[in-house]
């Protein structure tokens, strides 16, 4: 199974390649490739996060960060390093417009008890370890700006899993404030944190 789905992996250069140069026609080419991990919609699956309104600047950056393997997280090596070596800087930017134009899902699939807990944390950050609060960056509501990931609304299991994977020191060449944050966050602030986020429209 595995083999296969590497094999799917490794042709989305070939398919990306020869997209339309124009964001308004990508939605007619069906990247095929794209949606084994993120399903056809760009909602995700798994580890594998929404793409669907993400910020465009974001998803650039992340595509040149997977080509030049400064995004160095398991699934990035295994998945995403290959799926990206042999895209273009028009590709990539036109990938980035063409997703950051899909409709959003909510996830809605943290622990509720605990998003309190969370949106707490978003809002006004940990005085206890310095660390301000994630609307700074992020936005009142997690929308991101510019190159700032929008976090509203993405999978618990992919947020608590990207948290935990700041703080082990992955995509290190990152540049801060995320890598001290997150490893200054307690099993239970990642959980409520990432609970949280999944609500969030």
């Amino acid at each position: 199974m595995m083999k296969f789905v590497r094999s799917k992996i490794a042709v989305l250069a070939l398919v990306a390649s020869a997209v339309p140069s124009l964001a308004g026609d990508m939605g007619t080419v069906k990247f095929r490739n794209c949606t084994w991990c993120h399903g056809e919609t760009a909602q995700g699956y798994g580890a594998a996060p929404r793409l669907a309104a993400q910020r465009p600047q974001y998803i650039e950056n992340q595509l040149l960060s997977f080509r030049k393997h400064t995004r160095d997280n398991p699934f990035s090596k295994q998945y995403m390093w290959g799926a990206a070596a042999n895209l273009s800087p028009m590709t990539m930017r036109n990938l980035a417009i063409y997703f950051s134009t899909l409709p959003p899902q909510v996830a809605n699939d943290g622990d509720k008890e605990l998003a309190a807990t969370g949106r707490a944390l978003y809002e006004h950050g940990n005085p206890d370890s310095n660390t301000v609060s994630c609307a700074v960056c992020h936005g009142p509501n997690a929308e991101g700006i510019r190159q700032i990931p929008r976090l509203g609304g993405l999978s618990y299991y992919y947020l608590k899993q990207k948290l935990e994977q700041w703080g082990e020191g992955y995509h290190a060449a990152a540049e801060p404030p995320m890598p001290r944050i997150a490893s200054t966050l307690s099993p239970h602030q990642i959980d409520a944190l990432a609970s949280y986020l999944s609500f969030v429209k």
